[in-house]
């Protein structure tokens, strides 16, 4: 990067190398919680290095809550958890204003905060709530405040909020509208475990004992490293690659015929942008000072299932939104 001094180059490899040290045992504590999850474990954290949100995607049971609590504890973060049900209203999450009556006799409102108030927010199956809570999230997500009764309040900082969505049962629920999924940086899916991790989450969690993950990091820490995750540099070739990836998932700018006729809405720059925050946070996770063309693939399909949709048509021949994905990204690469 020509805009970067020989000063400016050398202090970043001095704090990306501190910083793989430090990423490092945030790893291991969460693992030491979380058994059999690292893909999971690995994307959710550079979702947060990178300063975005993350929607889990996974079946009931898959130690979702478990990840975020963990999480929360390793990064030394505060942390709330909300059910998202039908009957939630947005006033649950944001929080409402009160009619307090003094001891002179005279009443003012007091504004009672919510749990959205908190620096890493658990949306548990989100898509459960009604699309006016589900946007209630939108402004905190993407100003960092909310709006109550014309007033703004600010959320602490930072702020993430990992939402968890069910994709087996749909029925009573409300999917995401396109506008809102791009707000999230990353959509991780949760595999179940396999035989042999499985066996021991078996073992080690119905025992008397419970593992708690000390903190290894605190709220300024990350912010430090969120910040790091910017300076560093992105090369030509990764970013070419970011590039192609994004414009032939995009009908209209790609001549492969898949995508023009099976793709009915394809990502927008914000792709872009998350893939280029993403692939510094999973190089720096992974003790290197630049990213690498294989992040760029690594990272195609959380960054890019949510921002695109195939056809009504292509559904109905059993196109895979993945597949394409996967193939467009290791075409680009």
């Amino acid at each position: 990067m020509s805009n970067v001094t020989e000063r400016d180059a050398q202090a970043v490899v001095s704090e990306a190398e501190q910083a793989g040290e430090t990423l490092a045992r945030v790893r291991d504590e969460i693992g030491k919680s979380v058994f059999g999850q690292e893909r999971v474990v690995e994307m959710t954290l550079a979702a947060v290095l990178a300063g975005g949100h993350v929607l889990l995607v996974g079946a009931p049971g898959l130690a979702k809550t478990r990840l975020v609590e963990a999480m929360a504890r390793v990064l030394g973060l505060d942390w709330a958890r909300v059910q998202f049900t039908p009957d939630l209203m947005p006033a649950d999450i944001l929080g409402s204003e009160v009619l307090d009556q003094g001891a002179t006799g005279q009443r003012q409102f007091r504004f009672v905060k919510g749990p959205i108030f908190t620096q890493l927010l658990m949306a548990d199956e989100i898509n459960r709530a009604s699309p006016r809570t589900q946007s209630a999230l939108l402004q905190a997500m993407q100003e960092y405040h909310v709006t109550v009764a014309g007033q703004a309040y600010d959320v602490p900082r930072p702020f993430h909020v990992l939402a968890t969505q069910n994709p087996i049962e749909h029925e009573g629920a409300y999917p995401w509208p396109e506008a809102q999924l791009v707000r999230l940086l990353l959509q991780v899916d949760v595999p179940y475990p396999d035989a042999e991790i499985e066996r021991r989450i078996l073992i080690e969690t119905t025992g008397l004992g419970e593992v708690t993950p000390p903190a290894v990091l605190d709220a300024n820490g990350l912010i430090r490293l969120q910040q790091l995750v910017r300076r560093m540099p992105v090369g030509e070739k990764v970013l070419a690659c970011i590039l192609e990836l994004v414009r032939s998932a995009r009908p209209g700018s790609t001549h492969d015929q898949r995508v023009n006729q099976h793709v009915a809405w394809g990502p927008g720059p914000r792709a872009g942008q998350a893939l280029m925050l993403a692939v510094r946070a999973r190089a720096l996770l992974r003790g290197r000072l630049a990213p690498s063309i294989d992040d760029v693939v690594a990272l195609a399909r959380p960054a890019l299932v949510h921002r695109m949709q195939l056809s009504f048509g292509a559904r109905a021949e059993g196109l895979d939104i993945d597949t394409l994905v996967d193939e467009l990204a290791e075409r680009a690469a």
